[in-house]
This record gives structure tokens, C-alpha cells and sequence, in this order.
């Protein structure tokens, strides 16, 4: 896919809407964009490759952009490989190119390459290093963690434009959501998914790139996945900025339920009844068992309070609860609410499993107390039930 940004920006990346599971794990029902840059000044230079499933599209793209120029420099932001793929090839057909990347990607790269040669090739910048390319020019920027050690961030004043490498990039082809994002009707909500599990845990490191973008005449953010952004990029900023700090964005309550026969399950929905009757503003319950668990990451994060229901299984948890509790464990959650509705036929081991991967979080609150329904609810669990209510809203 060629498009004209500028003039002389385009955009040489592909949309993949044959994939079913990105990085072997998170569900993407749209696919999703490897997004690539060319800026043809006075030197010409490619801004990251693609994704080895879309080498002959974007090769094809790349060619058609040049038409006929010989590129000077190939700028490295991210090595993973849905970014840096074609990376050897690159320097093979073109072997004139430098490769501009941080001190840290360049000590990488032969781990991705075997056999490549990179001596006399390379160019290590750092921050505030700026590669001039005639009207045009980068200023890089640090991002280590967000979400690799080497990321590098750039600005090109010219266009006032920020290539943000992983960061404010979401799931979904360009096809799907509109190459700018205008046609998307919830940015946020595949934005989120994809921020918090696969840049979440690193919070920090996001609000330090945060303040440094904060210095700059940003207007126009050029991701390495998802749409251009161009329009409204305040509350894109406001957003990520809510997202890194670990605060919760919408008020309500989130139930994420395991059940193994619909015992708990009816529990939890009976729940969801009465904290809405004693106003809880928003309540999202989730079947676990049947859910993607990256989805249920990104609620987890987005709301403030959490319920935890699940039946005790091996005298233990069930695995879907205990699958969902260390993902939030390995994703930095914290700063949260949470309350316990366990169930156990003859020995309830749930909740005690629970609470103890919840105690690992920091900051998280376990409200009591915790309700042990045994086997069915019964008329007779209800007002245990309208206790855990409070005790979550309070």
C-alpha cells in the first residue's frame, strides 16, 4: 500500500486481515497494519520494514515509492520481527544503505540475521541525535521499555511528526478502521486491548516518553500498528497518559467469572443484579471460559473495581481464573479493588488461591467479605451476596 503523507512522506505498509492470532496469542478478528515510511528528500530514507508474512507486498510497495531512487539510510525504531523482517534483505539489495539505530538494536541485530554483515553500515544514534535529510530531519528519542530495550522514538519538525514505534498503535487493519482513524468509531477500545497487553506492564517508561512528547509541536503521530493519527491527538495523549498511570478510566464494576457447571456463573449474574440495584454505574461481567483473556486484561485495567468469582477446582482454582490473575500479575496490575464469590462442593479452595495471587499486586484492596457459595446458589446466599455488593462499592 503506497499513500502520499506529505510531500515527501509516504507510507509503504500493509494491512494483514489473513491473521488470526498477532505475537501467537491475542485474538485480532480485524488483522492488523504493518506500518513502514518513506521520506524522499535530499537523502532518502526508509523508516522500518515489515512483518516476513507481507515481504513480497511491502518489497513491491517499497519499490513503487523509490521509483527508481537508491535509499541512503534504513532507520531501525523496533527490532521485533513484525517490524524488522526485512531488515537483511534491505541491506543485500541496496547495499549502499546505513542502518540508523540505537547502540542497543545494533548489538541485536545479528541475533535476528544470521550471517549479516553490518560493518561500515551502521549509524548508532542516541538521544537528541538528529539525521539530516534535507528539508527533512529526526530527532530521536529514548523509549527503552516501551516495550523493548531498544526502542527508539523520532520527530521530524517538517511535518511535525512523531514515529511513535509501538506506542499508540491498536489492533485492527487499516481497512477496517480508516487509515487516520476518522471511520473508527471506538479507537480507544482495540487501542487499549493492545496497549495494556502488550505495553502495560511498563508504565513508567511510557510516562517518561509521555513528558518528553509533551515538549514537542506534535501534529501528527505515525504508529508501527494502527491508523495514522492526525485529529484530536489530545485525547489520544489524555488517554495514554490515564492508561500508564494505572488509573482506572471508567467508572463501574468488572466480573470476571470462572464456572465449571453454571453454579457460579448464576451467582455472578445474580451479583451483577444488585450492584446495579444499589447503583453501581457501569457493570461488565465476563465469562472467563468463554472470553479472550486479552479483552479481560484491558477491563480489568479499565475499571476500578473488580469481582473474582470461580469455582475451586484440584484444590485449587479453576484454570481460567488462575490464567487471567497472572496475566494482571505479569501485566503490572494494581492500584484496584477487588472482592471474592468462590465456590466449592465439598473442600472451597478458590478463594484462598485468590487472594494469595492478589496479594502478590501492589496497592490492590481485597474487600471482605469473601462468599462461599456451596455447589447452587440458594435464596439463602443472597444476603451474603448484597454484602459483597456494599463492601465492593463502598
Amino acid at each position: 500500500m503506497i499513500r502520499q503523507l506529505s510531500s515527501k512522506v509516504l507510507y509503504i505498509g500493509s494491512d494483514d486481515t489473513s491473521i488470526d492470532i498477532f505475537e501467537s496469542q491475542y485474538i485480532v478478528p480485524d488483522g492488523i497494519s504493518y506500518n513502514s515510511y518513506l521520506i524522499k528528500d535530499s537523502k532518502t530514507a526508509i523508516i522500518d520494514t515489515s512483518d516476513i508474512r507481507k515481504a513480497e507486498e511491502w518489497k513491491q510497495s517499497l519499490a513503487g515509492a523509490l521509483d527508481g531512487r537508491r535509499p541512503d539510510y534504513l532507520v531501525v525504531h523496533h527490532l521485533e520481527p513484525d517490524h524488522s523482517a526485512l531488515i537483511a534483505w534491505v541491506l543485500q539489495e541496496y547495499p549502499e544503505v546505513t542502518v540508523v539505530a540505537g547502540a542497543q538494536a545494533l548489538r541485536m541485530l545479528p541475533q535476528f540475521f544470521e550471517g549479516i554483515s553490518l560493518e561500515g553500515r551502521t549509524l548508532a544514534v542516541k538521544e537528541g541525535d538528529t539525521l539530516e535529510l534535507g528539508e527533512h530531519s529526526l530527532r530521536f528519542i529514548a523509549a527503552p521499555m516501551v516495550h523493548w530495550p531498544e526502542v527508539m522514538m523520532s520527530f521530524d519538525s517538517a511535518d511535525g511528526a512523531l514515529y511513535s514505534a509501538d506506542g499508540f498503535g491498536k489492533f485492527g487493519a487499516l481497512g477496517k478502521c480508516g487509515f487516520y482513524g476518522r471511520d473508527d468509531d471506538d479507537w480507544a477500545c482495540e487501542a487499549r486491548r493492545y496497549y495494556f497487553n502488550i505495553v502495560g506492564k511498563y508504565g513508567p517508561q511510557v510516562q517518561a516518553v509521555l513528558a518528553k512528547a509533551a515538549a514537542l509541536p506534535i501534529k501528527t503521530i505515525r504508529p508501527l500498528h494502527g491508523p495514522v493519527l492526525e485529529d484530536n491527538l489530545g485525547e489520544y495523549i489524555r488517554l495514554y497518559d490515564i492508561w500508564s498511570r494505572y488509573e482506572p478510566e471508567t467508572d463501574g464494576v468488572f466480573i470476571a467469572c470462572a464456572s465449571i457447571h453454571g453454579g457460579t456463573l448464576a451467582a455472578a449474574r445474580e451479583l451483577e443484579k444488585i450492584l446495579l440495584a444499589k447503583g453501581a454505574p457501569k457493570v461488565v461481567l465476563s465469562d472467563l471460559t468463554r472470553s479472550d483473556i486479552a479483552e479481560n486484561v484491558e477491563d480489568a485495567f479499565r475499571y476500578p473495581r473488580i469481582v473474582l468469582a470461580a469455582s475451586s477446582y484440584d484444590a485449587g482454582l479453576l484454570t481460567p481464573m488462575y490464567d487471567f490473575l497472572h496475566r494482571l500479575q505479569i501485566k503490572g496490575w494494581c492500584r484496584r479493588k477487588a472482592a471474592i464469590l468462590e465456590n466449592g462442593s465439598w473442600a472451597p479452595s478458590a478463594g484462598r488461591v485468590m487472594k494469595e495471587m492478589l496479594g502478590t499486586m501492589k496497592e490492590v484492596e481485597i474487600a471482605e467479605p469473601v462468599v462461599t457459595i456451596r455447589s447452587r446458589m440458594k435464596s439463602t446466599d443472597i444476603p451474603a451476596l448484597e454484602a459483597l455488593a456494599d463492601a465492593i462499592l463502598a
